[in-house]
Formats: structure tokens, C-alpha cells, sequence
């Protein structure tokens, strides 16, 4: 389909060529609609994402995304593995990037 599109635009015969640019216009719109509509967003939802899991402090309530909820009781050495409290003899360690939702500190009991 781009292809027939292509071969309509090019000059026929003894028609003059126009602007190579305008005959491309519709395609570097369309590239720059998708940019704004797909990519840009998708890009600060990562940047958020990321910000969120370099903000994670020992106490706070996270859930994974695998959905496990649990409360951050320390971090590794390298500090790349969370180590969370889900119960109250139970610690896992989790990769930072597996944090999917930072629920805060708990506040006190009322």
C-alpha cells in the first residue's frame, strides 16, 4: 500500500517533479503524531517508574509486581535486592525493578 502510494507521487511522463519534502509531509507527520501520542508519554511513565524505585527507603509498604505485598526491611550490599517482611518470620529479597507500587509508610496505629 506505501508502495502504490510511493509510485502515484512520482512524476509521470512530462510532469515536473515537485518538492521531494512536501511529496513526504504525510509521513513525517504521521511520524511525529506517533511520537507525541506513543512514545513521549511512554518515556515519562518510565522516568516516574524509575524516580519511584530510587525513592524506596527501609520501612516503606510496597507491592511487587507479581502482586506480594510486604514491608521493605533492608537492602543488599550492591543495593540492587530489596529484602521484604510479607510476614512475621518471612523475608524474600526481590530485585528493585520487581517493586510495582510504592504504598508508603505505615502510619501509626490509631
Amino acid at each position: 500500500m506505501i508502495l502504490d502510494m510511493l509510485l502515484l507521487m512520482t512524476p509521470q511522463g512530462g510532469q515536473e517533479g515537485g518538492s521531494s519534502l512536501l511529496g513526504f509531509l504525510p509521513f513525517i507527520l504521521i511520524i511525529v503524531v506517533m511520537y507525541f501520542l506513543m512514545i513521549r508519554p511512554q518515556v515519562k511513565r518510565q522516568k516516574e517508574k524509575q524516580k519511584m524505585i530510587d525513592s524506596v527507603d527501609k520501612g516503606d509498604n510496597i507491592v511487587t509486581s507479581g502482586g506480594i505485598h510486604g514491608k521493605i526491611t533492608g537492602f543488599t550490599d550492591d543495593g540492587k535486592t530489596v529484602i521484604i517482611q510479607v510476614d512475621d518470620k518471612v523475608k524474600l529479597n526481590i530485585d528493585r525493578s520487581a517493586i510495582g507500587m510504592v504504598k508508603g509508610k505505615p502510619g501509626p496505629i490509631k
